[in-house]
């Protein structure tokens, strides 16, 4: 009894590492995408367990503060040749503190994700991903230890 318990909780164990839970981003530098286009992007990203990675639904915002004052700029988020590899550029001022929020819908599941942009680009490390879109109090503490660290 033992050993069969112990094979069903391996097997168990192994179904679940094997499958992602459910719908996410992966981030990556511009070069990953392997697109021309994409060279001189922020960052590259891709979905993750999207069924119809074609269909799923994409947004980006950058959140800043510079000098002082809030602000946001709407992204326009670009589609690779390769379905469910998307690139974000910068058009956000290089002045300040700035975060990139992600959102996405992949049929009935949604993913979000908090990216902190430093001098030198985006920061792996302070990523946050989610099973739902960021609330706005996850944006206000990334973007105020952002702030933080570049005074």
């Amino acid at each position: 009894m033992f050993k069969l318990g112990f094979a069903v909780l391996s097997f168990a164990a192994l179904a679940a590492w094997a499958h992602p839970v459910g719908f996410t981003f992966t981030i990556g530098n511009p070069v990953a995408s392997q697109d021309f286009h994409f060279k001189t992007a922020a960052f590259v990203f891709r979905t993750e367990s999207c069924a119809d990675p074609a269909k799923a639904q994409i947004s980006a915002t950058a959140e800043g503060i510079v000098k002082g004052t809030r602000q946001s700029v709407p992204l326009r988020v670009m589609a690779a040749s390769k379905p469910g590899i998307f690139a974000v550029n910068q058009s956000w001022s290089p002045e300040g503190a700035w975060v990139v929020i992600l959102h996405g819908i992949c049929g009935n599941e949604s993913a979000g994700a908090i990216v902190p942009m430093g001098p030198q680009g985006f920061l792996r490390e302070s990523s946050k991903f989610y099973p739902r879109p960021a609330t706005d109090a996850e944006i206000d503490a990334s973007l105020k230890a952002m702030a933080r660290d570049i005074k």
